[in-house]
């Protein structure tokens, strides 16, 4: 048995179409939008609609962690556009979903990055895509559960819960072979970019779960550029799947 797992795609729909080559299964763990590449700054929502200068300058503040300028810039930019932000938004990420869910394959098992519209996936999820939130499946004799969405940042991405609504969702998971989120574990090795040079949110419930029910593996993506991409909690294997937009390789899972 084996099963490609991805993370971030961030709009790479062309890879997408071929990462469950080889595979019985293809898993992938959120982060489907494209908003801004921190690569390339001509790329995503946001410099489609203001522009590759303007994305130049939210990276740097963002960079610098001068997320209050940041802000006041994008309301800015708003104010100037003079459309409704929230409808843009969506028009321009309903693009984006059309495109990258005609790219999974059958069967694909998703569930939400911090950055993704959850609300819209009912809409493109064919039915060979499965969509899992705090819910588990079992592949090919073995137990995975999922785990969804970010926590709370002052990057205010759309799809960030409370630490509270987190934790429930991984509590209700109970036992599994394959523990799958968005986010990692709390570990600073985990959670650190080393091109950002910040440390990313991770979850302290996820920490405690893989502590006290040991499963075989935990998968994540979020951080892009990890300082540590694999390591071991006890008797768990953790591993960053990500970033698949720059990468366009799937980590394989075989048993």
């Amino acid at each position: 048995m084996r099963v490609n797992v991805i993370s971030d795609v961030h709009g790479n729909a062309e890879d997408l179409a071929t990462a469950g080559d080889g595979a019985d299964a293809l898993i992938c763990l959120g982060d489907l939008v494209l908003f801004l590449d921190y690569h390339d700054h001509s790329r995503g929502i946001f410099p489609d609609l203001f522009g590759t200068e303007n994305a130049d300058r939210l990276v740097e503040l963002r960079t610098a962690r001068r997320f209050d300028e940041a802000r006041e810039l994008g309301r800015r930019l708003w104010a100037e556009l003079d459309v409704d932000r929230e409808t843009a938004i969506e028009a321009a990420v309903r693009r984006q979903y059309a495109a990258l869910f005609a790219a999974f394959p059958t069967p694909t098992y998703a569930t939400y990055g911090n950055v993704d519209l959850p609300n819209l996936w009912h809409e493109y999820a064919a039915p060979g895509t499965t969509v899992l939130d705090g819910q588990r499946v079992e592949i090919g004799g073995r137990v995975f559960g999922f785990v969804g969405g970010g926590l709370r940042t002052p990057m205010r991405t759309p799809y960030e819960i409370s630490d509270e609504e987190y934790a429930a969702k991984v509590e209700a998971l109970g036992e599994v072979d394959v523990l799958c989120s968005h986010i990692p574990p709390e570990v600073p090795d985990l959670t650190y970019d080393t091109v950002a040079r910040r440390f990313e949110r991770g979850s302290r419930a996820l920490l405690d779960a893989i502590r006290r029910t040991r499963p075989r593996y935990a998968l994540f993506g979020h951080v892009h550029q990890p300082l540590t991409r694999r390591m071991r909690i006890g008797a768990t294997e953790c591993v960053n799947v990500g970033h698949f937009a720059s990468t366009g390789r799937p980590w394989a899972l075989e048993w």
